[in-house]
């Protein structure tokens, strides 16, 4: 039987709720969510918060353990290396496939980076960088390839987060290399062949292994 739209909107509501306090850090890795003591906070009944904490589960921000308690998800060093492996073998191809289109219009992506440039915190800066990369797999035009790499945002978006917080990298730090490194790449799609798009996104995302020591 489907959920009532009522059901449904309390449990996207919960849903959003709950992902912005685990990717803001206001719910640590580890943390508890039990079901009673968030339905309280959020004043709502405990069914939309369990169907919540399973929608969070799928996208990786969410584990439960044996006995069924749902706690924010701890990622590790393992963890960081199969994202980045996906992303390696995500990304390039994107970048390739996305190239034609982007030739034409990068406006997107320019208008993503014109932000970027003025964004106020790390987790904006976060968010826009991942948006980035999303335009370019929207670009490609391959929806099972976009839909794979949707399927990790959440988990890269958690990890960054994490890692930002964990090593007090400063918004002004995170946003000249992110921007600068982003302007590369637009001026690539602008001006350079697929193939040469598709090098330097491996180059791009090859530079990001060199944080996995920082997961320790």
């Amino acid at each position: 039987m489907q959920a009532s739209p009522l059901s449904a909107s309390r449990s996207d509501s919960a849903a959003s709720r709950l992902r912005a306090d685990i990717l803001s850090g206001a719910a640590e890795s580890g943390t508890l969510l039990a079901e009673s003591a968030v339905a309280q906070r959020l004043g709502v009944s405990r069914v939309p918060v369990r169907e919540a904490l399973f929608t969070l589960e799928r996208e990786g921000l969410v584990e439960f353990s044996a006995t069924g308690r749902a706690f924010v998800k701890e990622l590790t060093p393992q963890d960081f290396e199969e994202l980045f492996v996906l992303r390696l073998a995500l990304e390039p191809l994107a970048s390739r496939l996305a190239a034609p289109n982007l030739k034409e219009s990068t406006a997107r992506l320019e208008k993503n980076l014109a932000v970027t440039r003025c964004a106020k915190s790390v987790q904006e800066v976060t968010r826009l960088d991942l948006e980035f990369h999303q335009i370019i797999l929207e670009a490609s035009s391959n929806g099972r390839l976009l839909r794979l790499w949707q399927s990790l945002r959440s988990e890269l978006e958690l990890w960054l987060g994490r890692l930002h917080r964990s090593h007090q990298l400063q918004t002004r730090e995170t946003l000249v290399e992110t921007s600068e490194a982003h302007e590369i790449i637009v001026d690539c799609f602008k001006s350079q062949t697929p193939a040469a798009c598709e090098r330097l996104m491996r180059e791009h995302i090859l530079g990001w292994r060199e944080w996995l020591p920082l997961c320790s």
